[in-house]
Parts: structure tokens; sequence; C-alpha cells
């Protein structure tokens, strides 16, 4: 690693430029002046170099999936950080008809990414992105409050194995899930304006049994670098399993005061999260 501070460049300037142009560090007083001119453009050079290399090259594609019960629209406050951080942002919008049709949605919004991905999901969309992250494009995935499961687990199963807290979530005569209204923002976003959860419960996309029963069979947390985002008042995912599946998945964690729709209630530290992933997660071309 190159550890040239900036002072040292600006003495090698002077250094180079002393033996190149010798009258410049003359003593008589016009000189002086040029002299005085050209070293304050010789410190700005050296100075612009040294942000230059410090600047952090990282992964700059961003891919947001969305949970059951919900639209990609909850993602606005966090892609708009992003978006203003540098990031090129794409908002997945999985049906939530069957795990495979949400699945090659998601893949189609990491294929038209160029370059690398962080992937992102949120609740079901967790996993969505354990599947659809083992795309070679994606280098690092980020949990919010989500299903990261291993072989095998679906998340009807994950949630049979340790309860979580709502007791509000129908199937309806179609084989679709919902969450009954007047339970809805208690049990999913108790911490976001009521006017907003009131409107999360009216346009809410039910989830089919299919996407919630569907088994994974290829986790890509255990090739790729992940990072999860436990949310303590979340009633939705038990708080615990949320803590068990980051811990197996060996994600780097943080723990929010937060109802299930964590990204939402607290979009900074969830950008941070996925800021973290993308300089810091190894980048697959």
């Amino acid at each position: 690693m190159n550890t040239v501070t900036t002072k040292n460049r600006m003495q090698l300037y002077q250094k180079d430029w002393g033996k190149r142009h010798p009258a410049v560090f003359s003593h008589r007083p016009t000189d002086r002046l040029a002299t005085t001119t050209l070293l304050s453009i010789v410190a700005i050079a050296a100075m612009a170099f040294s942000v230059t290399a410090a600047a952090p090259t990282g992964i700059k594609n961003v891919v947001l999936v969305h949970g059951a019960f919900a639209d990609g629209s909850g993602w606005e406050a966090v892609a708009k950080i992003l978006e203003k951080d540098g990031y090129t942002v794409s908002v997945a919008q999985p049906p939530e008809t069957s795990y495979a049709e949400d699945v090659k949605y998601t893949r189609a919004a990491i294929d038209a990414m160029n370059g690398p991905v962080v992937l992102v999901g949120h609740s079901y969309g967790g996993s969505i992105i354990t599947e659809a992250g083992n795309d070679p494009k994606v280098s690092a995935l980020v949990y919010i409050a989500a299903f990261a499961l291993d072989d095998g687990e679906s998340c009807a199963s994950i949630e049979q194995a340790l309860p979580q807290a709502s007791k509000a979530f129908k199937a309806d005569s179609n084989g679709n899930w919902w969450i009954e209204q007047e339970h809805f923002a208690a049990d999913f976003a108790a911490d976001v304006p009521q006017a907003v959860s009131h409107f999360m419960a009216q346009s809410q996309v039910p989830i089919s049994t299919d996407s919630f029963t569907h088994k994974v069979t290829t986790p890509a947390w255990k090739a790729k670098p992940s990072w999860y985002m436990v949310a303590t008042a979340d009633r939705s995912i038990n708080p615990d399993q949320e803590r068990m599946m980051a811990k197996r998945a060996n994600a780097k964690t943080v723990e929010v005061n937060a109802s299930h729709v964590a990204y939402m209630s607290h979009p900074k530290e969830t950008a941070k999260l996925i800021e973290q992933a993308a300089t810091s997660a190894p980048v697959h071309q």
C-alpha cells in the first residue's frame, strides 16, 4: 500500500520543480512571488492526488427487494439516500404469485444492472434473495428483518419453529395470505406514521401459499458475504429467529428498535448497512 503522505508529495514536487526550474527558487522579490504561486499550485495538485487515491471503489449497484404484503414503494426513502450517495438503485417488483416468479423478477432486475450488485431483501424478500443471490453479478447480500433460509427451509417452516407474535395472518379461498387490516399497523408497521400504515393495509399485496411454503435449495449466503438488520420489536418475524438466521449466515449484524418495516422507519440506518456491504464486499464481475 502507498503510504506517502500529502506533505511528502509536496516536498517531492518541490524538489522536482527545483531541479527542472532552478530560476524559480531564486531570492529576487519577483521570483519569490512566482515561487509562492507555483508552490500553491503544487500543494493543490498534491492534495487533489491524495483525495483521488483515497476514494473508495466498491460496488455501485443496489437492487432492493420488497417482502410479503408490501410493494417496492416502501423503499423510497432508502433509495433516495443511496442515490444521493452515488449508487445506482433498482427496486424489484416481485408479484408474490409464486416463488419461481418472484425469483425471476428479481433476477431480471439484477441482470439489468451494469456491474456487480448488492442485493437487499426485506422479510419474504430475504427468501427471494437467498436464491436469486446466486447470480454471478451479486457480490453481497443484505437482509432487513428477513428470511435468510437454509437448504430445505421455507418461510412457513421458520415461523412454525419459532412463531411470530402476530396472529393476524389469514388465508383466503384462493390460497393467498393477507394481514387483517385492523391489525396491520400494530403487527407490521407500528413505527411509521398512522396514515402510512393505514394505506399500506389497504394496498397490501397478498402472498401466495407457494411463495410462503417453497423450500430454498441453494442458499447464496453460504458462498457470499452477508449483512443483517434485526428489528427488535418485530411482530411478523420473531426477533430471536432473525438473530439465529443472521448468526448461522455469519452475517455482520446490527439491531434497531423497530417494527417489521425497519427499512421504512429507519431508512438512514438501513442505507448505512447497505453502503457498508457495498464498500467492503469483494467484487464479483
